[in-house]
């Protein structure tokens, strides 16, 4: 996993951000840090062997208030380190499930196994362009600034993948939130809806496609 500070001046306040699949802190940049400290965690390549990793050392118990924030696959990762996060004061899901493959909850088997198969440049060009509108796509994916290469994202879908369908995980993380966006071509929005709304949950529902981030000003308004 890489783990990057957007944002540490001391604040009371913390953030965890689990970025999906491809993704770095660019793909949240925008947004106004206002008074959090926000921790952004990507690259879940090597994610088997670091089941065990010690979150200890970035002192979380020291904050006042802490949050958890997972986009796309971030809402599956989140699981694997239940005891990390299941005491954080608001645990909030965006555009992802708890179950990342699965044909009625998640990204469908066959689509998840196909793309990780044949990702190349080209196939990674159209997973972006599916991530937004078109009057979005310019400036928006030229943000994104994707550094790994083909190769290297392919490994996380299937280390993601592999994991997934193992039947390793046991436990699921409660969430007291979600956003859905209803334009969402990653993982379809009718298998969103139908995962969360079984559960306890506050569903908010985006005008919006797979990446959301251009309809929040800043992380109080995703938090709040």
């Amino acid at each position: 996993m890489d783990f990057n500070w957007i944002n540490q001046k001391n604040n009371n306040k913390l953030i965890v951000f689990l970025n999906g699949w491809a993704m770095n802190k660019n793909a949240v940049k925008d947004l106004e840090t206002g008074d959090f400290d926000i921790l952004e965690i990507n690259d879940y390549r090597k994610i088997e062997k670091e089941l065990d990793f010690d979150f200890s050392i970035f002192n979380f118990e020291k904050y006042e208030k802490k949050y958890l924030v997972c986009w796309s696959m971030g809402v599956f990762i989140s699981n694997l380190f239940i005891d990390v996060f299941k005491n954080f004061d608001k645990k909030i899901a965006i555009n992802g499930t708890n179950k990342i493959v699965d044909d009625n909850y998640g990204i469908p088997e066959k689509i998840y196994e196909v793309t990780a198969r044949f990702l190349d440049e080209a196939n990674l060009d159209k997973f972006v362009d599916n991530m937004f509108n078109k009057g979005e796509l310019h400036d928006l994916k030229i943000n994104l600034n994707i550094k790994r290469t083909p190769k290297e994202l392919k490994e996380e879908l299937t280390s993601i993948g592999e994991l997934a369908l193992s039947g390793k995980i046991k436990q699921e993380l409660d969430f007291d939130k979600v956003f859905i966006s209803l334009k969402d071509r990653i993982i379809p929005s009718k298998n969103q809806i139908n995962y969360w709304e079984k559960k306890n949950i506050e569903i908010i529902k985006l005008n919006a496609t797979h990446y959301p981030f251009n309809h929040f000003k800043s992380w109080q308004d995703i938090i709040c």
